[in-house]
Protein backbone atom coordinates (compact mmCIF):
# COMPACT_ATOMS: atom_id res chain seq x y z
CA UNK A 1 0.00 0.00 0.00
CA UNK A 2 0.91 3.74 -0.50
CA UNK A 3 -0.32 7.09 0.56
CA UNK A 4 1.23 10.07 -1.88
CA UNK A 5 1.54 13.44 -0.86
CA UNK A 6 2.11 14.18 -4.78
CA UNK A 7 5.07 16.60 -4.09
CA UNK A 8 7.02 14.46 -7.05
CA UNK A 9 7.29 15.09 -10.44
CA UNK A 10 4.68 12.85 -11.64
CA UNK A 11 6.22 11.46 -14.56
CA UNK A 12 9.58 10.15 -11.87
CA UNK A 13 7.26 8.82 -9.14
CA UNK A 14 7.95 5.56 -8.67
CA UNK A 15 5.07 5.18 -6.22
CA UNK A 16 2.51 6.18 -9.25
CA UNK A 17 4.14 3.82 -11.50
CA UNK A 18 3.67 0.74 -9.19
CA UNK A 19 -0.11 1.69 -8.63
CA UNK A 20 -0.47 2.03 -12.53
CA UNK A 21 0.86 -1.65 -13.06
CA UNK A 22 -1.17 -2.78 -9.84
CA UNK A 23 1.36 -3.42 -7.40
CA UNK A 24 0.23 -1.27 -5.05
CA UNK A 25 -3.19 -0.14 -3.62
CA UNK A 26 -3.52 3.69 -2.63
CA UNK A 27 -4.74 4.50 0.30
CA UNK A 28 -6.43 8.19 -0.11
CA UNK A 29 -6.12 8.77 3.87
CA UNK A 30 -3.30 8.16 6.47
CA UNK A 31 -6.16 6.83 8.71
CA UNK A 32 -6.56 4.08 6.27
CA UNK A 33 -3.36 2.35 6.99
CA UNK A 34 -3.91 -1.19 8.99
CA UNK A 35 -2.28 -0.74 12.36
CA UNK A 36 -0.84 -3.34 12.52
CA UNK A 37 1.34 -3.09 9.02
CA UNK A 38 4.71 -2.12 8.88
CA UNK A 39 4.65 1.57 7.91
CA UNK A 40 8.21 2.57 6.22
CA UNK A 41 9.58 5.85 7.95
CA UNK A 42 13.19 6.61 7.47
CA UNK A 43 12.83 8.66 10.99
CA UNK A 44 11.74 5.11 12.79
CA UNK A 45 13.60 3.86 15.45
CA UNK A 46 12.96 0.10 15.03
CA UNK A 47 15.07 -1.18 11.99
CA UNK A 48 13.04 -3.65 9.99
CA UNK A 49 14.12 -7.40 9.71
CA UNK A 50 13.11 -10.70 8.92
CA UNK A 51 11.41 -10.52 12.12
CA UNK A 52 8.59 -8.33 10.28
CA UNK A 53 8.04 -10.79 7.78
CA UNK A 54 4.60 -12.30 8.76
CA UNK A 55 3.34 -8.97 9.80
CA UNK A 56 4.67 -7.91 5.77
CA UNK A 57 2.63 -11.35 4.89
CA UNK A 58 -0.29 -10.59 6.89
CA UNK A 59 -0.77 -6.89 7.18
CA UNK A 60 1.13 -5.07 4.58
CA UNK A 61 3.70 -2.84 3.74
CA UNK A 62 3.15 0.70 2.96
CA UNK A 63 5.05 3.11 2.06
CA UNK A 64 4.90 7.00 2.84
CA UNK A 65 5.83 8.53 -0.91
CA UNK A 66 6.78 12.43 -0.52
CA UNK A 67 9.51 14.56 -1.63
CA UNK A 68 12.70 14.26 -0.18
CA UNK A 69 13.12 18.15 -0.42
CA UNK A 70 10.03 18.57 1.56
CA UNK A 71 9.96 15.07 4.13
CA UNK A 72 10.55 17.11 7.03
CA UNK A 73 7.23 17.83 7.96
CA UNK A 74 5.77 14.61 6.91
CA UNK A 75 8.04 11.68 8.56
CA UNK A 76 7.79 13.02 12.08
CA UNK A 77 3.99 12.53 11.67
CA UNK A 78 2.42 10.11 14.16
CA UNK A 79 1.05 7.13 11.49
CA UNK A 80 -0.91 4.15 12.28
CA UNK A 81 0.90 0.99 11.80
CA UNK A 82 4.45 -0.60 12.75
CA UNK A 83 6.84 2.02 12.01
CA UNK A 84 9.84 0.61 10.41
CA UNK A 85 13.44 2.42 9.18
CA UNK A 86 15.59 0.60 6.54
CA UNK A 87 19.08 0.01 7.50
CA UNK A 88 21.39 1.98 5.05
CA UNK A 89 21.52 1.36 1.17
CA UNK A 90 22.58 3.16 -1.60
CA UNK A 91 20.16 4.58 -4.02
CA UNK A 92 20.26 3.21 -7.31
CA UNK A 93 17.58 5.56 -8.86
CA UNK A 94 19.14 8.82 -11.19
CA UNK A 95 17.75 11.56 -8.99
CA UNK A 96 19.87 10.29 -6.37
CA UNK A 97 22.39 7.93 -7.75
CA UNK A 98 24.44 6.25 -4.73
CA UNK A 99 23.06 8.92 -2.02
CA UNK A 100 22.69 6.93 1.44
CA UNK A 101 19.25 6.35 2.63
CA UNK A 102 17.50 8.94 -0.45
CA UNK A 103 15.75 5.73 -1.66
CA UNK A 104 12.20 5.92 -4.08
CA UNK A 105 9.44 4.59 -3.28
CA UNK A 106 10.39 1.12 -5.04
CA UNK A 107 13.31 1.23 -3.79
CA UNK A 108 12.39 1.23 -0.01
CA UNK A 109 9.73 -1.40 -1.29
CA UNK A 110 12.09 -3.56 -2.55
CA UNK A 111 14.24 -3.10 0.32
CA UNK A 112 11.68 -4.00 2.86
CA UNK A 113 10.48 -7.00 0.87
CA UNK A 114 14.17 -8.72 0.52
CA UNK A 115 15.06 -7.95 4.11
CA UNK A 116 11.98 -9.58 5.12
CA UNK A 117 12.19 -12.61 3.11
CA UNK A 118 10.13 -12.07 -0.58
CA UNK A 119 13.10 -11.79 -2.66
CA UNK A 120 11.06 -12.69 -5.80
CA UNK A 121 8.88 -9.85 -5.33
CA UNK A 122 11.66 -7.40 -4.77
CA UNK A 123 12.86 -8.16 -7.82
CA UNK A 124 9.37 -7.86 -9.42
CA UNK A 125 8.62 -4.05 -8.02
CA UNK A 126 12.60 -3.20 -9.67
CA UNK A 127 11.69 -4.56 -12.82
CA UNK A 128 9.43 -1.73 -13.68
CA UNK A 129 12.65 0.45 -13.84
CA UNK A 130 15.16 0.51 -15.93
CA UNK A 131 17.70 1.65 -13.22
CA UNK A 132 16.54 -1.22 -11.20
CA UNK A 133 18.99 -3.64 -10.97
CA UNK A 134 21.63 -0.81 -10.57
CA UNK A 135 19.90 -0.02 -6.76
CA UNK A 136 20.09 -4.34 -6.38
CA UNK A 137 24.01 -4.40 -8.03
CA UNK A 138 24.88 -1.26 -5.21
CA UNK A 139 23.53 -3.06 -2.65
CA UNK A 140 23.71 -6.92 -3.06
CA UNK A 141 25.49 -7.81 -0.07
CA UNK A 142 24.60 -5.58 2.41
CA UNK A 143 20.63 -7.03 1.63
CA UNK A 144 22.04 -10.51 2.16
CA UNK A 145 23.37 -9.36 4.88
CA UNK A 146 20.51 -7.65 6.29
CA UNK A 147 18.57 -10.44 4.98
CA UNK A 148 20.37 -13.05 7.41
CA UNK A 149 20.43 -10.84 10.23
CA UNK A 150 18.01 -10.33 13.68
CA UNK A 151 16.87 -7.23 14.86
CA UNK A 152 19.47 -7.88 17.65
CA UNK A 153 22.32 -7.56 15.30
CA UNK A 154 21.13 -5.49 12.51
CA UNK A 155 22.27 -2.26 13.93
CA UNK A 156 26.25 -4.32 13.80
CA UNK A 157 25.95 -5.54 10.33
CA UNK A 158 24.56 -1.76 8.90
CA UNK A 159 27.94 -0.89 10.66
CA UNK A 160 30.16 -3.33 8.72
CA UNK A 161 28.93 -1.55 5.64
CA UNK A 162 28.13 1.89 6.13
CA UNK A 163 29.13 4.12 9.21
CA UNK A 164 26.15 5.10 10.07
CA UNK A 165 24.42 4.82 14.10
Amino acid sequence: MVYEYHQDDPRKCTAAKLRRFRMVERLRSTRQIPSSSIVLNPIGETRISREDRAFVENDGLVGLDCSWNRSEGIFPQRMPGRARRLPALLAGNPTNYAALGKLSTAEAFSAALFITGFPIEADKVLSLFKWGPTFLALNREPLQAYAEATSSNLATVEGEFFNVK
